[in-house]
């Protein structure tokens, strides 16, 4: 190990030319990073030689360096599977970390004797998964589909009566022998090769099926079928397709952007683009290859990966990567830069997306330097008030993560101490309660509260966080002249309505307010049921 008290003290002669894995700690002995090297040496010298000239993460990395270990391997490719099961291994803070990117669910069988379907945000041994699908209404209407059509189990356990969906045609019921195994097995291969892709056989065999019902007469069968095939056909049309592809590809575009770089993953499944997943990161050196790594840690490697950019140094590089690669498939793997056709047109919908998130980054960054806002405001919760007189006073409360809505993230709150129509009180409730939930938490607070309304609609909500002593940036965003209403200033702001922010805002308003009116009629449906019901038990006690 060598010991370094400042970049003055290390000493390249020290560092062996071999391939190897190098692990930087702080003071602590804790790993701050971990990468690997063709030549330890050069490597190493690459972070203490003209260290000014290194991205600001690499800079701030460099500064908290104290111990360098090296563990020497025999080739690059074991460079690489060292690395990775190092990185899994101690998560090191300056290594890329993606765990917190949105993960996408798979249709996926049971291993038992008669194997169940299910969603799955994971995968492993006791599961055979297919995937992942990026639509989640997309994947329901599969999995919808995949039930009607092969009609396999959906129950945790196998009940001892049959359940509903035997009654009604879409289960064969092994849980009472009604089916064997030999031909439970049979339906579940024919859902396997679908999944697979196999849409044409599934056709077939449906087609099959319903010209053989309506021979026999069959006609409620016949037109069951014929449905079924139409399912088929509209979700084929909601992708893209083609159907000569018979392998996985992943297209991914790389953007930098000052000191930070924005990636779009995009996945082709058998031809099918399935959708696509963003992430945004501080540039360092090597970031596309960091970024490969630690994406495909945790992701299905295809065997292709597009890429708008070569992130080897040369062609013998790009050979290790791609045997990197195919060593965790446990198949080929290749890594191309396509410059025409097809290959070319799906990178350019990449990067499109790219400059849409692009877009969403410049309203937020207006919105920053407009307000003075101490952060980027990527986290924005947004409140507002819907009552019906002096009943179902309610308040909603909408949260936009890189200015895209969280659904996971949206609140609901039925006032507890607002009896009457008082907006100002319900506003300083519905605060109150939201953040007080956080701090006992100890939640991550957001980067800029908006509130639905004018001065003493905020007013009301710095009342709360001042009770609860934040200090959080908060805004009151008024409906008639679309003006911001700012802590502390009595004549609010105007900015153009048609600018990047302004429109943000309003979007995030307008949510808020068609989120809390739909609370509030949802409670007064509620109440109507109740009184209904009411009713007729007094007429039903009065007769009896």
């Amino acid at each position: 190990m060598m010991k370094i008290r400042g970049h003055e003290d290390f000493d390249a002669k020290m560092v062996p030319k071999n391939p190897g894995v190098y692990l930087f700690r702080d003071e602590s002995d804790t790993i701050l990073y971990c990468g690997k090297a063709k030549n330890l040496r050069n490597r190493l010298s690459s972070y203490f030689v003209n260290s000014d000239r290194l991205a600001i993460k690499t800079r701030q990395l460099v500064s908290k360096i104290k111990k360098i270990d090296w563990i020497v391997v025999r080739s690059e490719v074991e460079a690489l599977l060292l690395e990775n099961k190092l990185i899994k291994q101690h998560t090191p803070k300056y290594n890329i970390n993606l765990k917190d990117a949105k993960t996408f669910a798979y249709i996926a069988f049971t291993k038992d004797k008669f194997p169940r379907v299910l969603s799955s945000r994971k995968t492993g041994p006791k599961i055979e998964s297919f995937g992942p699908y990026t639509d989640g209404t997309q994947r329901r209407e599969l999995q919808k589909l995949i039930v009607s059509i092969f009609k396999l189990r959906t129950c945790r356990t196998l009940p001892s009566r049959a359940c509903l969906n035997y009654h009604i045609g879409i289960c064969t019921a092994p849980c009472i022998g009604k089916v064997d195994e030999a031909q439970y097995q049979k339906q579940v291969e024919n859902a396997r090769v679908f999944l697979k892709g196999g849409v044409e056989q599934t056709v077939e065999m449906l087609e099959g099926q319903m010209h053989q019902a309506s021979r026999e007469m069959r006609y409620e069968t016949a037109l069951e079928l014929r449905n079924q095939l139409a399912s088929i056909d509209l979700l084929s049309k909601k992708q893209i397709v083609d159907n000569e592809r018979n392998y996985d590809q992943d297209i991914i575009a790389f953007k930098k952007v000052g000191e930070k770089v924005i990636v779009v993953q995009m996945g082709v499944r058998r031809g099918v683009l399935l959708g696509k997943k963003d992430f945004d990161a501080q540039y360092q050196e090597n970031f596309e290859q960091e970024f490969l790594k630690a994406f495909y840690a945790s992701n299905q490697i295809p065997r292709e990966i597009i890429l708008n950019e070569e992130c080897w140094a040369d062609g013998a590089e790009k050979a290790v990567l791609e045997k990197f690669f195919a060593n965790i498939r446990g198949a080929q793997v290749s890594m191309i830069v396509p410059l025409k056709g097809e290959k070319k047109s799906l990178l350019e919908l990449a990067e499109k997306n790219i400059e849409v998130n692009m877009e969403h980054d410049s309203a937020l960054t207006d919105l920053q330097n407009a307000l003075n806002l101490p952060a980027l405001p990527l986290v924005i919760e947004s409140f507002d008030v819907s009552n019906t007189g002096d009943e179902h006073i309610v308040s909603g409360m909408v949260r936009f993560v890189n200015a895209k809505p969280d659904r996971s993230g949206y609140r609901k709150f039925r006032m507890r101490t607002v009896h009457s129509a008082d907006d100002f009180a319900s506003i300083r409730e519905a605060v109150l309660r939201r953040y007080k939930r956080l701090l006992d938490e100890k939640a991550k607070m957001p980067d800029l509260i908006l509130i639905d309304g004018g001065e003493e609609q905020l007013n009301s909500a710095r009342e709360s966080l001042s009770s609860l002593g934040l200090a959080l940036p908060v805004i009151g965003l008024a409906k008639k002249r679309e003006e911001i209403y700012l802590p502390d200033l009595p004549i609010p702001r105007k900015f153009d309505k048609n600018s990047k922010m302004m429109l943000l805002l309003r979007k995030i308003r307008d949510a808020t307010h068609d989120f809390s009116l739909g609370y509030n009629r949802k409670r007064r449906q509620m109440k109507m049921r109740e009184e209904f019901a009411q009713k007729n038990l007094e007429k039903a006690q009065g007769a009896s």
